[in-house]
């Protein structure tokens, strides 16, 4: 938990930095990504915890003195394997009520970090007024240092002030409410604002002499400007912004949300496919047709009315205009289905990130049981404890699983997967579960993985059942 901890506050680093956050802050954001980083680092747990402990027991002659005593490594990892399955039911509750929760506050918590940065602020030729009452220009910026430093302050609804500086630092101060610029080489002119015009019950302007409003220009070497920023400091938004993300929901709110979205696009695309229909001449008739059969008598629409020539008969000129009207036609229309075609890839997109958050959640579950009849029979063999063997042989099998699993998310993702979802999620799982099943075998015999003997029994098995 710590390893990973550590790689999240290094992804996001920048953000944090810099920002005046308090340790409240910081303390709640872990607790949160701690929650969500629970199903990354339970079975790495479970697989490094079950090699030592059964690696402890066969170093120490102990597992040989069990079995000695009449009981197989299946009687002896019984009490095991009970709390194993505890475990992994407790994990899919946790991931199923708790996780969703915890990615929403956290989600959340570092939405309102980011847009706390005011360095994202300033902008290099370009005016910047996102600080209320403030148009700030700089010509260059590089960290912190900044050049050619131009500065309206309209705070005061009396005064508009102007400073203009060669250089600058900027920096917050220590409560983050304030921003403050260290100006070198400038100037700052304050003038009164030009009063609103005044007319007359006749609409005559009255003259005044607005035109003549007194300023003052002061010049400096060296300046601390402080601007306040009251209005852009950290404050926590609506979780319920983020509530409708894939990775805040639990099994049953993803499964009622799948079968909407595919209502949804049912009823999109059976009502673009009418609306085609009926934009189509020929279609129009068909449903005439059938409409005369029947014998509405609201609906009935002559023939003549719906192709009222012949294009044989047609001069030149009127071909030429048919034919463009129909080409303009035919180009809406299939911009008007590029766009669906568009909109239904953008939404199946979504329904595979809710498939593929469902079939995790479950796979998680039965990952964590499997890793342990991977761990324990291993553990046995190599008959090492600690955390010297077991570790390097934890490491390499969990990289194997968060490879495979890497490679399923990706594959399975897009408006056209090269996996299903379900593929995606469960193919590590169908993959390691021959492994487990092979490694428990060999550790039960008190056999090598690469023992031979093995190999020919189990294939001399599977070729007499087939037989």
């Amino acid at each position: 938990m710590f390893l990973l901890v550590m790689q999240f506050f290094w992804k996001y680093i920048d953000d944090l930095m810099g920002k005046g956050l308090s340790i409240w802050v910081i303390s709640e954001l872990m607790f949160y990504v701690s929650a969500s980083l629970i199903p990354l680092a339970l079975p790495l747990a479970i697989l490094l915890s079950s090699i030592m402990t059964v690696g402890n027991l066969a170093e120490n002659n102990e597992l040989t003195a069990l079995k000695s005593s009449g009981l197989s490594l299946y009687r002896i990892l019984r009490p095991l394997t009970y709390m194993v399955i505890t475990i992994a039911l407790f994990t899919f509750y946790f991931a199923n009520y708790v996780i969703p929760v915890a990615n929403l506050k956290w989600h959340a918590l570092i939405y309102d970090i980011q847009n706390t940065k005011i360095s994202t602020l300033l902008k290099e030729g370009a005016y910047t007024k996102e600080l209320d009452g403030y148009a700030i220009k700089v010509g260059k910026i590089k960290d912190n240092d900044l050049e050619e430093i131009l500065i309206h302050d309209r705070t005061s609804q009396n005064t508009l002030k102007t400073i203009k500086a060669e250089t600058g630092t900027m920096y917050k101060s220590k409560n983050g409410k304030y921003l403050f610029l260290d100006l070198k080489n400038g100037y700052a002119l304050e003038e009164l604002n030009t009063q609103s015009p005044i007319f007359t019950e006749n609409g005559q302007l009255i003259p005044s002499n607005s035109n003549n409003h007194p300023s003052q220009r002061t010049s400096f070497s060296a300046a601390t400007y402080k601007i306040d920023l009251s209005g852009f400091s950290f404050n926590q938004s609506e979780e319920n912004l983020f509530k409708d993300d894939y990775e805040m929901m639990n099994v049953f709110q993803l499964n009622k949300i799948m079968d909407s979205v595919n209502n949804q696009i049912k009823g999109y695309v059976d009502n673009f496919s009418k609306s085609l229909k009926n934009a189509h001449i020929s279609f129009q008739e068909k449903i005439v047709v059938a409409n005369q059969q029947v014998g509405s008598s609201k609906n009935q629409i002559k023939k003549d009315s719906i192709i009222p020539y012949e294009w044989d008969k047609l001069s030149a000129e009127r071909k030429i205009t048919v034919v463009n009207n129909a080409q303009s036609k035919i180009r809406r229309q299939l911009e008007n289905i590029e766009g669906q075609v568009n909109f239904l890839n953008a939404t199946q997109n979504n329904i595979n990130h809710y498939k593929i958050e469902f079939h995790r959640k479950l796979a998680l579950t039965v990952s964590i049981i499997i890793l342990f009849f991977i761990g324990a029979p291993l553990g046995a063999i190599v008959k090492k404890g600690g955390f010297g063997a077991p570790v390097v042989i934890a490491a390499l099998l969990f990289m194997l699983y968060f490879v495979l699993t890497s490679i399923g998310d990706s594959m399975s993702q897009g408006s056209e997967p090269l996996l299903s979802p379900f593929w995606g999620m469960w193919f590590p799982t169908f993959l390691l579960a021959p492994i487990a099943f092979i490694l428990m075998r060999a550790a039960a015999n008190d056999r090598s993985i690469f023992d031979k003997d093995m190999w020919k029994k189990l294939f001399h098995f599977k070729r007499s059942k087939a037989q």
